[in-house]
């Protein structure tokens, strides 16, 4: 049987990751799994050979306090793809981490095929990369029709596939009513995948919804959590004598909860395309330690973090990022939207048009499990 190993690194890629091996193992029976990976790809039947949360936790930013803790991860997570010798080292997205092993595994091993999905964003910066990707990657899947001209001018086999996550889904009916009080507005809150990510957001908007508290009386606020750090916000939660919060956890009730809010808050990621495409309303928002932000500001070369703003070169969705992020701020930004719906259509409105232009007319998980399948 032919083997695929896969390396994601966080939940977001573990999610992009399962819906092409989803749709490659109805293509092809034939072909065994192992990863490191999350509960999306376990619940395939994929062994992860460790947890995910060993390396989520450690925050490849701060590469200088976690030197050794990183380079001992993936020297182990490239002992164990050596040791499976898969034809095809699939690697998804967090590429400060899964590019480091691609390039080791490759130098020991160069028969291994090295697939990633889910490019690095060399058009925002750090577009030197590609030149040295070029020297262990043989084939990149690409989310965005506008990334193909930087690898194409250096030659790298690429393919653009889409974005799972603008794909229309067929949704089963669940009756959110049992997770959530009837008669309620929900305004669905993401604080991130990361354990550092959620310790930093999670106080800032647990302030605003008390803000949001004294001026609206029918709201209900919904964590929209991973399984790993559900317990993790429950603690945040308990602590705020707050209570009209929930936190979801299960993929098919958090994508229905979605679809049934008036507005979503977001930390800055791809769940933002998940929720303009669901036509909801938003805003993002990130902080991270002040010595990344200047190291990260000093490199990068657009105005905007947020994919839906790049493609537009316009602010569709307001970006509350660093000191920005705070609770007064993201109180006044969705006041503002909740309070006008006229506002709220327009910015739905106009990220439609940006998305039709980022869409692809079939599966995109289809079309990259058909190009995994090709190389095999």
């Amino acid at each position: 049987m032919k083997k695929i190993f896969i390396l994601t690194g966080e939940p977001s890629g573990d999610k992009l990751a399962s819906t092409v091996i989803k749709d490659l193992k109805k293509l092809n029976q034939d072909v065994e799994y192992l990863s490191v990976g999350g509960q999306n790809l376990q619940s395939l039947g994929i062994k992860s050979v460790y947890d995910l949360k060993e390396i989520t936790y450690l925050g490849f930013t701060n590469v200088i306090l976690n030197i050794f803790k990183i380079n001992k991860k993936i020297n182990q997570t490239v002992k164990a793809i050596l040791d499976y010798n898969p034809n095809i080292l699939f690697t998804v997205d967090s590429p400060d981490f899964t590019l480091r092993v691609a390039e080791k595994v490759k130098k020991l091993n160069s028969k291994i095929k090295t697939v990633h999905y889910v490019a690095p964003q060399v058009w925002v910066w750090r577009e030197k990369r590609v030149k040295k990707i070029k020297k262990f990657i043989d084939h990149i899947l690409l989310l965005f029709s506008f990334e193909k001209k930087y690898f194409e001018k250096e030659n790298i086999s690429c393919e653009f596939v889409g974005h799972p996550l603008l794909q229309n889904k067929e949704r089963n009916k669940i009756d959110i009513n049992q997770v959530i009080g009837k008669n309620k507005a929900l305004i669905s809150i993401f604080a991130g995948s990361r354990k550092s990510e959620i310790s930093v957001l999670t106080p800032i908007l647990l302030r605003f919804i008390k803000l949001m508290n004294k001026k609206y009386n029918d709201m209900t606020y919904v964590f929209h959590s991973t399984k790993d750090y559900s317990k993790l916000l429950q603690s945040f939660v308990n602590q705020s004598d707050i209570n009209n919060i929930e936190i979801v956890s299960d993929d098919k009730i958090k994508s229905h909860i979605l679809q049934k809010s008036i507005f979503a808050i977001a930390k800055s990621g791809t769940v933002s395309l998940e929720i303009c495409n669901a036509k909801i309303p938003s805003i993002i928002l990130y902080k991270m330690n002040f010595i990344n932000f200047l190291i990260i500001k000093s490199l990068v070369k657009t105005k905007f973090a947020n994919i839906i703003n790049f493609a537009a070169d316009e602010e569709l969705i307001p970006e509350l990022l660093q000191s920005k992020c705070n609770e007064e701020n993201i109180f006044r930004q969705v006041s503002s939207f909740l309070d006008d719906p006229n506002k709220m259509n327009i910015q739905i409105k106009k990220v439609q048009i940006i998305l039709n232009k980022l869409k692809i007319s079939g599966s995109s998980s289809e079309l990259a499990s058909l190009s995994l399948n090709k190389l095999l």
